[in-house]
């Protein structure tokens, strides 16, 4: 029996019911993908009409939420003043000594600056400042009263120097007077190794204007005090033929000592999305480090 061929256009399960099936589903697919991709792009072109492009105003407000840290190291201005008092002055075991006083800090602050062009990408520039005073000039610290006991008895002559925590001598010796008579105070001034950190934390940055938070300390290096005690206020001849200097070491303020900065209200400055910086500065307001750039409003705090 003859088999007849079929013409390779109608050749084959293409045109079947099955195949029918099957083209229609591809087609419902295609439709699907297609109403997707659409209400992709208009959703993208929603979300882009909330943004305010260039040239335009708008409402947006962002809060930062992160922190910029900076420290500085320069000396820092103090004054010094001593009381002492003595007692027990017999021939053994010698005076006692008793120191008390405070010493006063040279102020600090800190200035702020906010800028909307930080390497003239506008025309127009706009920057402002804001200042806080974060130690106040003569904020003190006590030092506390301790005794000391000299180490040569009779009626020595008694000395007082100022030392750094390393033993570098802050200031010359300094005359008290003998242990009988009565002694006299001691006040000098000197600049001590310091240290400043300042924690920058971000709030609000708008059309407005912008807004950061200020904290930190200020950590101090130390004073020692060093007691002199003498039998002959005179190297070439004096009341006594033999002299056998003794001298006492006491701190005054520790190594690493910290104030925290006064507590301050927001600092604004110029809207936007500004560049901020910092920089600290001493109580009549001139520069006491370089410039800190902490980055800008949005992006980095």
């Amino acid at each position: 029996m003859r088999t007849e061929r079929r013409p390779w256009f109608i050749r084959g399960p293409a045109f079947g019911p099955r195949s029918q099936e099957v083209g229609n589903i591809r087609h419902q697919l295609a439709i699907v993908g297609l109403v997707v991709a659409l209400l992709a792009v208009a959703a993208s072109g929603v979300g882009a009409s909330l943004r305010p492009s260039a040239g335009t105003t708008g409402e947006s407000t962002t809060i930062a939420t992160g922190a910029q840290t900076v420290t500085a190291s320069f000396p820092m201005d103090v004054h010094v003043a001593a009381e002492a008092a003595a007692a027990g002055c017999e021939n053994a075991p010698g005076p006692k000594i008793t120191l008390t006083g405070e010493i006063a800090l040279e102020g600090l602050g800190v200035k702020l600056i906010f800028t909307n062009n930080a390497k003239g990408t506008h025309t127009h520039e706009e920057t402002s400042t804001a200042t806080a005073v974060v130690i106040p000039a003569g904020e003190s610290i006590s030092i506390p009263k301790q005794p000391v006991w000299g180490g040569t008895g009779g009626n020595p002559f008694i000395y007082l120097q100022f030392l750094g925590a390393d033993g570098t001598p802050l200031s010359s010796e300094i005359f008290l007077g003998r242990c009988v008579q009565g002694l006299s105070s001691a006040a000098a001034d000197f600049a001590i190794p310091s240290t400043a950190m300042a924690e920058v934390s971000g709030g609000s940055c708008d059309n407005q204007g912008s807004t950061v938070s200020l904290s930190g300390e200020l950590r101090l290096s130390g004073i020692n005090a060093r007691l002199v005690f003498r039998n002959n206020d005179n190297p070439v001849g004096g009341p006594h033929e033999a002299s056998s200097d003794v001298s006492v070491d006491v701190v005054l303020l520790p190594e690493g000592q910290t104030i925290e900065f006064a507590k301050q209200p927001p600092l604004g400055g110029a809207g936007g999305n500004p560049w901020i910086s910092l920089v600290f500065l001493d109580e009549e307001g001139a520069p006491v480090s370089g410039t800190f750039l902490l980055g800008r409003c949005v992006q980095d705090f």
